[in-house]
């Protein structure tokens, strides 16, 4: 194609030029149609997250032989990664099969074999786990800084914290403030169904992330 746009008479280095233009034209289209369709991605995230919270979702945290891909344990149960993977989910994103298809080629990565005993994929459980999404979004998605400072998180990230004697538990973070810190919000499940709190900062933040892909 780029050699009908150039006349048999010209120079390879103009050629070269033309071609060069042409690429960098390309690289600034595509970085102005990254942006808005990150921040719409977010926008419809955080949407799909709020909107988890108005739904009766018993805690349930038994293992449950799902479809792949596109599987979810019944609407009415769920844990913590059940509202990360249902709000992703309604964006056209499916972690589960995301998290598999990386697993199944990078298996040692994650922490199956030395925490759970495991020696192969499961497409059940595998993406239900936060220390599984946690490397995942480490290896796909962006990780952002861990701090204390509220104004570090924005509406879209994911965060993960230890609860405790090393009991893991991830949320993100929404648009909506409360009205006595200012702090933006974030929809959970601890134990009472999910909801929208005030918990940023309630717990040892162990990570911090961000992750997009296109939607198809």
């Amino acid at each position: 194609m780029l050699a009908r746009l150039v006349p048999a008479s010209s120079s390879k280095r103009s050629y070269l030029v033309l071609v060069r233009v042409l690429l960098a034209s390309a690289a600034l289209a595509q970085t102005a149609y990254s942006a808005p369709s990150r921040r719409d991605l977010l926008q419809k995230l955080v949407a799909a997250a709020v909107e988890c919270t108005h739904h009766s979702v018993r805690y349930v945290s038994v293992y449950v032989r799902i479809p792949y891909p596109g599987g979810d344990v019944p609407a009415d149960t769920g844990v913590c990664t059940d509202e990360i993977i249902r709000s992703y989910r309604a964006v056209g994103i499916d972690l589960q099969k995301e998290v598999h298809e990386d697993m199944l080629r990078n298996f040692a990565a994650y922490p199956n074999q030395r925490r759970w005993r495991l020696a192969y994929p499961d497409p059940n459980i595998d993406h239900r786990r936060v220390p599984n999404l946690m490397v995942f979004f480490q290896r796909k998605g962006e990780t952002l800084p861990i701090t204390n400072r509220a104004e570090d998180y924005s509406p879209g990230d994911l965060v993960t914290w230890d609860l405790g004697g090393g009991v893991p538990h991830i949320g993100i973070v929404v648009d909506r403030k409360a009205r006595w810190s200012g702090r933006f919000m974030v929809v959970h499940n601890i134990g009472e169904g999910p909801k929208m709190e005030d918990v940023l900062v309630n717990w040892k933040i162990t990570g911090h992330f961000r992750y997009f892909r296109p939607v198809l």
